[in-house]
């Protein structure tokens, strides 16, 4: 079994395209927002960016998440696909166009159709995670999806000028069956986003 070929995911309200060099100038400036400060720090230059998006491995898939319009809205990533083990982490998920999406259930439909594509496509046991411990959002909005969390990273990440925990979250096939798709399906249906401030 192989990692399917990226392809179009297509969604109600959005759809999740792949990655290309092309993309690097508007995903450096998403990076380099105030959106992004609790992430990992990523590329100091365009060219680093750019060079970044060649460079990525067989065992991820690279998305830009557009509206039907085809506007780019954000990005979001599946890496560390290992077949043999059958898992995967979902990550580099932000929307760097926050006042285009506004009422729009965007976040939600881009995570159902990320994990449409490992647990459907990629026909994976499990997906996980960290996120730094200063990102409630994330964390909140983990827990929400149906993540478990499964443990901790003492000052795992140098991010936004002090040491932060690695929170530790994890999903398995039966808890996206159960807990996270009709979580995601209700508000993808009801059109908006979830209390997760």
């Amino acid at each position: 079994m192989s990692i399917p070929l990226e392809s179009i995911l297509k969604g109600s309200f959005v759809c999740l395209q792949p990655l290309r060099v092309d993309d690097a100038e508007i995903t450096f400036g998403w990076r380099h927002s105030d959106r992004a400060k609790l992430l990992n720090m990523g590329a100091q230059t365009l060219d680093q960016q750019r060079s970044w998006i060649a460079s990525r491995p067989e065992s991820e898939r690279n998305f830009i998440i557009t509206l039907q319009s085809g506007d780019p809205i954000g990005m979001l990533s599946l890496g560390d696909i290992d077949l043999v083990n059958s898992r995967a982490e979902p990550g580099r998920f932000l929307i760097g166009e926050e006042e285009k999406v506004r009422g729009i259930p965007v976040a939600a439909e881009a995570m159902f159709l990320l994990y449409q594509f490992a647990f459907e496509q990629c026909k994976l046991r499990r997906l996980f995670g960290k996120v730094a411990s200063d990102n409630r959002r994330m964390i909140k909005w983990q827990l929400f999806m149906g993540m478990q969390k499964e443990g901790c990273l003492r000052q795992h990440y140098f991010i936004d000028g002090h040491f932060q925990d690695a929170i530790i979250f994890g999903l398995l096939e039966e808890e996206y069956r159960k807990v996270a798709t009709p979580r995601l399906q209700a508000m993808i249906k009801a059109g908006h986003h979830p209390a997760v401030h």
